[in-house]
């Protein structure tokens, strides 16, 4: 990647679609670089994914299978977050504990959401955010230009505004439109079914028995929650290995109204649900779908350039770019399970010096040619098109990020105890399911780790907001999260 630091650097109004932690990373990273930034948040604060919202799904579809979905959020009313919060934050401002609020190392999503609003008044971002803006169209605007026109919709007063941009990148987030699954039956059954985006609080399900479908995180969270008041709660896993010693203990201390099953073969029209294995099936109340999301993007139109096949989003470079509308249209935050929002801040620091043109792009065939190579390998590997964008499923990953860094906008690598942080913590959490958050031993050298850490968030916190802002405080410190489930 070429970068170019004899060259005049060019300012670009640049549109960033969505509020959360990719946006907001966008947001810093574009005005760092100089250019006229506007954040459109259809929400009526920042935080995007971590901005509770207890109205769920609605009644109306508690599926979620309509596009765009009326509620943003997934989150439910006790989630906590599964990374440690030394792991969470952006590298110049750590997420650190503050009196009075949740000072827990795996924290409620409530003190995620207010970290992120600590972040926007740090960097004085709240002066490029609109909120309750929600975004109804992205096209090209008249050719020859390489704009884009962005037509959004003012929430309350419904008036439309359309307005013209050098670029836009797209960092609206992908754990709100529910992807569900193919079951027979699925339509005529007579219970109750919704997905996991809008379950909130276990109070509706008392006395149900009440299937869980999908055995990630959520899934497991969720189920043994409602088993607190429902009269039975079967947890469905795709098969045995998805078992930990972690839900094995958590199953066997249950077992009087938990219970695990293997995948559902069919729904019968009298409420039962039939599973596979042998099972002869319940008659349930309540089915939860537990089966992850996809990506939606119902306001771009890019006349076929930039698709979602199979939960593929392609053709993109690196994840990012789409190389026939490069550098103009980016993406920001769309690989999964990656290490953030570290990784949003590369992310968003390539683009934004793309945009100067501090750095430049390969040629348009270039990218594409790497694009395929990349699907290839991916398709040798085994991997179905939908985990495309999972880096974690490289044993390579930590090496990836950082090369991705290096040689994109020579961001700073990972810290070996972070790396040791998070296989730490996914161990025990695979032993220990439900104490995992509270219950944890750290090695000397994480211990070692989090006390520089804490210290570095100390000397952050005492420098004043408007001298981060004006001298932009070096990346001394990388510091990694996990996505919500």
């Amino acid at each position: 990647m070429v970068c170019d630091e004899s060259k005049a650097l060019q300012r670009k109004k640049v549109c960033v679609i969505g509020a959360g932690m990719a946006g907001l990373a966008s947001a810093r990273e574009l005005r760092r670089e100089g250019h006229d930034v506007t954040v459109l948040e259809q929400n009526a604060d920042v935080g995007g994914q971590w901005l509770y919202d207890p109205r769920g799904g609605g009644a109306d579809d508690p599926l979620g299978a309509a596009e765009p979905v009326k509620v943003h959020s997934s989150l439910y009313a006790s989630l906590r977050v599964i990374s440690a919060r030394e792991n969470m934050g952006f590298t110049d401002f750590h997420f650190a504990p503050k009196a009075g609020r949740d000072g827990r190392r795996f924290p409620g999503h409530g003190e995620v959401q207010l970290y992120l609003k600590d972040f926007c008044d740090a960097f004085g971002l709240m002066e490029a955010v609109r909120l309750n803006t929600r975004v109804l169209r992205v096209a090209m605007a008249v050719a020859p230009t390489r704009q884009w026109m962005v037509r959004s919709v003012h929430e309350g007063t419904e008036e439309e505004e359309e307005e013209v941009f050098d670029a836009v990148v797209v960092a609206n987030g992908h754990y709100s439109q529910p992807r569900l699954p193919s079951i027979q039956g699925m339509e005529a059954w007579r219970g109750r079914q919704i997905h996991s985006h809008s379950y909130r609080v276990p109070e509706p399900f008392r006395g149900d028995v009440v299937v869980v479908v999908g055995c990630g995180a959520s899934g497991k969270d969720i189920a043994m929650e409602v088993r607190g008041v429902a009269k039975e709660v079967h947890l469905v896993a795709k098969s045995m290995e998805e078992v930990t010693p972690g839900l094995a203990k958590v199953l066997a201390k249950h077992s009087a109204n938990l219970h695990l099953q293997l995948h559902v073969e069919r729904l019968c029209e009298d409420g039962r649900v039939v599973f596979g294995g042998g099972g002869s099936g319940v008659l349930a109340d309540t089915i939860i779908y537990c089966t992850g999301y996809n990506y939606s993007f119902p306001f771009l139109d890019t006349a076929g350039a930039v698709t979602v096949e199979d939960n593929r989003v392609g053709p993109l470079f690196e994840h990012v770019f789409p190389p026939s509308l490069a550098p103009s249209l980016s993406f920001v935050g769309i690989p999964i399970k990656v290490f953030a929002p570290w990784f949003f801040e590369a992310q968003a620091k390539w683009v934004a010096q793309v945009l100067s043109g501090r750095r430049t792009l390969p040629p348009e065939q270039e990218m594409m040619r790497s694009v395929e190579e990349y699907y290839r390998a991916r398709e040798i590997a085994g991997v179905p098109k939908k985990y495309i964008h999972d880096v974690c499923l490289s044993e390579t990953m930590p090496t990836y990020m950082d090369e991705f860094g290096s040689k994109y906008c020579d961001f700073p690598r990972v810290e070996r105890w972070h790396h040791e942080l998070v296989v730490s913590l996914f161990a025990n959490m695979n032993d220990n399911l439900e104490t995992f958050r509270d219950d944890y031993h750290d090695s000397d050298s994480i211990r070692k780790g989090v006390e520089e850490w804490h210290l570095s968030a100390q000397q952050t916190q005492a420098a004043p907001a408007a001298k981060k802002m004006s001298l932009g405080l070096s990346r001394t410190s990388t510091v990694v999260c996990a996505h919500p489930s």
